[in-house]
């Protein structure tokens, strides 16, 4: 069954434009058909199509079911853009295939692109919750700042995964299940040493993805595999 994604189905029960559009005009389903339609915040809808037109589509609701978390823990993956958007369009569906809460896009130092178009990384992160069949949907934030970024607060464990020489022990080493985390990957130039020290001092601890030499958006997708094993229920 067609998974459709409707954050405000609790309030409208109606199937957002887009939405409703492919519904209707491309897999042609009708009044009386079953739909099944996900919050993006933990919850499956079993619901049939009761009224349409051409742009519109309602539904009635059957049943609510709750989908439990397939991880522990609150999951954050922040990088630095690769001028290759189909690079990051690619991580942006993997990752959440294989599952994660958070991701955050940094401007730093060395970035090689300093604007992205997040409504185009909103919806490809929408057709991955769907066709991954999973009930929440990664939040996706603007572009920041990495000097503001720092000023945030977070729980639990916190990293930066950076190509410099000094102490870093293996990322899958040293994480905590059930436990916040969230990891830092630079641009194809590297953080900083300055973005380094500062990452640092305010409490992210330098870990290594392995012997291999990865591109921006491996190293992101590594990252979030293996968080999601450490942390997987």
């Amino acid at each position: 069954m067609h998974v459709f994604y409707t954050p405000d189905i609790a309030n409208t029960q109606e199937l957002p434009e887009e939405e409703a559009g492919h519904c209707l005009r491309v897999l042609r389903l009708g009044i009386g058909d079953e739909v099944m339609l996900t919050d993006g915040r933990g919850f499956f809808y079993q619901a049939v199509i009761a009224a349409a037109t051409q742009k519109r589509c309602m539904v009635k609701i059957v049943s609510k079911t709750e989908q439990e978390p397939f991880w522990g823990g609150h999951l954050h993956l922040a990088l630095a853009p690769t001028k290759n958007m189909d690079r990051m369009e690619w991580l942006a569906e993997k990752a959440t295939e294989i599952g994660f809460d958070e991701l955050t896009f940094l401007n730093c130092r060395f970035s090689e692109r300093k604007v992205i178009k997040t409504d185009r990384i909103e919806k490809i992160v929408v057709s991955a919750v769907k066709q991954s069949l999973k009930a929440r949907k990664p939040v996706v934030n603007e572009m920041t700042d990495f000097r503001k970024f720092m000023e945030r607060d977070f729980s639990g464990q916190k990293f930066i995964a950076h190509c410099y020489e000094g102490e870093k022990p293996l990322l899958r080493d040293v994480l905590h299940p059930d436990e916040d985390a969230v990891i830092l990957v630079g641009p194809e130039g590297d953080f900083s040493p300055e973005e380094v020290t500062l990452a640092m001092e305010k409490g992210f601890q330098p870990v290594s993805l392995g012997k291999s030499r990865l591109r921006t958006e491996t190293a992101a997708l590594v990252a979030v595999h293996l968080m999601n094993l450490t942390h997987c229920k």
